[in-house]
């Protein structure tokens, strides 16, 4: 049914969100999620991210390919870095990333955080709505 995948598709925004405010709050030196509207920029932050994820990063990941393969995969956070920079450009104030040694570290940490809330917590609950 197309209601239960749009409703899959909002718990792992919602998910993600969660993530990326909880990682604007651990660094707050380095990202900066503008907290008005009950963290509704965060929400669009993270779609920002998630448009980009299915559009440019396949093309980023394949066209940067051998050298990620020479760098044996620490060239992929660097990926993740120029995604959140091309959000930062979007959104502008209401969404900040400083920073160069940290943000390699948090990007690290929100793919972690990611992979975490996707295979414990959020696909835990869909399949407990699924039964």
């Amino acid at each position: 049914m197309k209601i239960n995948k749009y409703l899959d598709w909002f718990i792992h925004m919602l998910g993600y969100s969660l993530v990326l405010i909880s990682v604007s709050v651990i660094f707050k030196h380095t990202v900066h999620i503008d907290n008005s509207y009950f963290g509704l920029w965060g929400f669009i932050a993270v779609i920002i991210i998630f448009i980009l994820n299915r559009t440019i990063k396949p093309i980023i990941v394949w066209l940067t390919l051998p050298i990620t393969a020479l760098t044996l995969g620490l060239f992929y956070p660097i990926i993740n870095i120029l995604i959140l920079k091309i959000t930062d450009f979007i959104l502008g104030n209401h969404f900040d990333i400083k920073g160069t040694i940290f943000l390699f570290i948090v990007s690290i940490v929100i793919s972690i955080m990611n992979a975490i809330m996707d295979n414990i917590i959020i696909d835990t609950l869909l399949r407990e709505r699924k039964k």
